[in-house]
């Protein structure tokens, strides 16, 4: 039986950042290994040349419904309905109230849960509070509805089924994900080139955003301190869009008169970010909370030795392939810094495991996982109709 199966790619690529890729790197991947269902992608005006198939079940349909807007509530399961899906994967908590076919839906951390304060947001505090509101009903109501739920890491499983006890009951899949296959093949030592976008060596690296929970004021007081152990000739390199969070954090730098040796690039070409990788001492990531963790992979993919806080997924993700910190200890942070920095054995060491760990993960083993999902869900669905006939 042919099953129509529908995705939600309207974050798909770079526009959706860490939830994009993830998108993007499924129906690729999707594309390789299935070529029996038959799927329809649906994307927004801004990312609809984004994506081109490149199978012949595979189709793209413009639904041009933003994102955590009224219109997406209201009107979009309504489109939706014309399409008379078998199976509908929302990528993202923010799955329709009204939308009441079969569906499952991937949660990849509940950091809006962690991290509920105004600092998180542009919006004024009463706004912000309506919209956190809103944003727990939906995510309790897609939670609660969907045939399914995926996840990225078991520590993300935990997380979901102690919030919302009730999950328990439900099946909760890992999928997992991983770092993209351009990664995998530019090697640090493959390539060896000078870097050609300018940060002076050695320095750190962090590549992201400056959300609260990214923990980038500690990290920068981690960094002075570091700088102040006898380590004044590297720099720290942040490489993200130049948003309204990276600015407040140059303001409170500014403020609180740190940043020497801090560079903020900005964003990054994939080549940039190449050279970027190849050239870095190490990769330094400091986050309070994540639902996997790709970046510090994608850093052990390029054979940077990576030091990284001990919060959240991150063991999980990155096993002993990192030298962990107390994120909340600035302290802790410059230290483990002094000592990746100051022991080749240990910065070796580290390399060697982070290519090993690298290779624990895979887009196809994601998209297999997901479509064995895929494929459960609609058999059950064959049976309900079959008894019921």
């Amino acid at each position: 039986m042919i099953m129509k199966i529908g995705i939600d790619a309207r974050f798909y690529g770079t526009i959706g950042k860490g939830l994009g890729r993830y998108v993007s790197e499924l129906i690729a991947h999707l594309e390789r290994i299935d070529d029996r269902n038959e799927y329809v992608i649906f994307l927004r005006r801004e990312n609809f040349d984004d994506y081109r198939p490149t199978a012949p079940n595979f189709r793209k349909e413009l639904a041009e419904y933003r994102c955590y807007s009224l219109h997406e509530q209201v009107l979009y399961p309504l489109f939706l309905r014309r399409f008379r899906l078998d199976l509908m994967h929302f990528p993202h908590f923010n799955v329709p109230l009204l939308y009441r076919r079969p569906f499952v839906t991937t949660v990849h951390d509940l950091i809006l849960l962690h991290f509920p304060t105004v600092r998180s947001t542009t919006l004024n505090p009463l706004t912000y509070r309506l919209k956190y509101l809103a944003y727990r009903l939906v995510m309790a109501s897609a939670l609660r509805r969907a045939k399914t739920i995926l996840t990225v890491s078991e520590t993300t499983k935990k997380e979901i089924e102690r919030l919302f006890p009730k999950t328990k009951n439900k099946s909760i899949v890992v999928t997992g994900c991983a770092c993209s296959e351009k990664f995998s093949e530019n090697q640090k030592e493959n390539q060896p080139a000078e870097t050609s976008v300018g940060p002076k060596k050695p320095y750190a690296l962090y590549v992201g955003s400056a959300y609260p929970h990214k923990n980038l004021e500690r990290l920068v007081k981690g960094f002075d301190r570091f700088r102040r152990q006898g380590h004044e000739d590297f720099g720290l390199v942040l490489v993200g869009a130049n948003d309204y969070f990276y600015e407040r954090l140059q303001k409170e730098m500014t403020r609180e008169r740190l940043g020497l040796g801090v560079t903020f690039f900005g964003r990054a070409s994939d080549e940039e970010l190449a050279d970027l990788y190849r050239n870095a001492s190490f990769y330094v990531f400091p986050s309070l909370c994540e639902g996997f963790g790709i970046p510090p992979l994608e850093a052990m993919s390029y054979g940077l030795p990576v030091v990284s806080s001990n919060r959240s997924c991150l063991p999980e993700t990155l096993g002993q392939a990192a030298l962990y910190f107390d994120p909340e200890d600035i302290e802790s942070m410059a230290a483990a810094m002094s000592q990746l920095a100051d022991d080749e054995g240990l910065r070796t060491k580290l390399i060697e495991a982070g290519r090993i760990q690298c290779a624990c993960y895979s887009w196809r083993d994601t998209a297999a996982r997901t479509l064995t999902v895929y494929e459960q869900n609609l058999q059950k669905n064959d049976e309900r109709h079959q008894q019921t006939a």
